[in-house]
């Protein structure tokens, strides 16, 4: 396995603390309470697992459009097409209430990680990439699992 480089690793487990957070305040509901009278509703329980899942789906396209901007031709079609995905799915599916946005965004974070694998057998994306994206995308899912489920 190829050592993930210290910044991605860092960068990506402080992208999770949104989610983590959102997970915990639903597994204890004062926390939640106290979440929402200081800081706000979006900010607790599965509203700020929703609104940043879907932020990070449109962060991820960008990121695969930048790996499909490293070949040519039709790979390179096929590759744009593909990075527009997660973005496209974060904007149609999300929206519809917290069970169905939450069970949505799941499967957009799974679909994510078979878009990772293909840009990384192309080669287009690091070698440490899919360590990082299997750790990153197990705790979200988690997390929105406990969203949707608790």
């Amino acid at each position: 396995m190829t050592q993930i480089p210290r910044a991605p690793l860092i960068l990506g487990l402080a992208g999770l603390i949104p989610f983590v957070w959102g997970a915990i305040t639903v597994l204890l509901p004062d926390l939640a309470m106290w979440t929402v009278g200081t800081i706000g509703p979006r900010f607790a329980g599965p509203y700020v697992m929703l609104f940043y899942g879907a932020v990070i789906l449109s962060f991820m396209s960008g990121i695969l459009w930048g790996f499909a901007s490293k070949t040519t031709g039709p790979q390179a079609a096929t590759g744009y097409a593909l990075s527009v995905i997660p973005a496209l799915w974060a904007f149609f599916m999300t929206g519809g209430g917290p069970t169905s946005s939450g069970l949505n965004l799941i499967f957009g974070f799974a679909g994510l990680l078979v878009l990772d694998w293909q840009f990384s057998r192309w080669g287009l994306a690091p070698e440490w990439w899919m360590p990082l994206r299997l750790l990153l995308t197990a705790v979200v899912v988690a997390c929105l699992v406990i969203g949707v489920f608790f």
